[in-house]
């Protein structure tokens, strides 16, 4: 289970989230997400893709969440509305890293943990808090330039015009 919460607005920025409803959101429920005391939980093993109705080009996602125990979700960026985010676009991964280190998914590659830009850059470890605990992260996208900050400690600072493995 993946469970996210909206925060206060802040000056320049949009909220995504009424704290509500699904509105601003597609598909709404029923596709695996669902709103319940002011936050938005995936269903286990039921996810798919939750999208906003918007599209944004560069931007600073600010969003808190927390892990169950074998959580595996992403945030898809700079990716078509149709098709898989981590193919056709790039996925910020959202994995329980414990589980993963105890080989639930087999053996992963470094850029398939928690906060990597998912098969493209790795990040870096331990910023994340243990299953059940809140977390905070801010995705920045501007232009090629990817930085991901996990509980206050930036895991990845990349750009992507130096990315040269295939």
């Amino acid at each position: 289970l993946t469970s996210c919460v909206t925060a206060q607005p802040e000056a320049g920025f949009v909220p995504l989230f009424d704290g509500k409803t699904l509105n601003g959101w597609m598909p709404k429920e029923g596709s695996g997400y669902g709103v319940t005391n002011g936050v938005i939980y995936c269903g286990k093993g039921r996810g798919g893709n939750l999208l906003t109705e918007k599209e944004f080009d560069d931007f600073i996602l600010r969003f808190e969440f927390k892990l169950e125990d074998g959580s595996n979700n992403g945030i898809g960026i700079r990716a078509p509305r149709d098709g898989d985010a981590a193919y056709l676009g790039m996925e910020i991964q959202i994995l329980e890293d414990v589980a993963a280190d105890r080989g639930k998914w087999g053996k992963l590659r470094a850029e398939q943990f928690h906060g990597s830009i998912y098969g493209v850059v790795a990040a870096k470890r331990g910023a994340l808090k243990p299953p059940g605990e809140w977390n905070t992260e801010e995705i920045t996208a501007q232009g090629r330039h990817i930085k991901v900050v996990v509980n206050g400690k930036t895991i990845v600072d990349a750009n992507l015009n130096d990315v040269t493995d295939p």
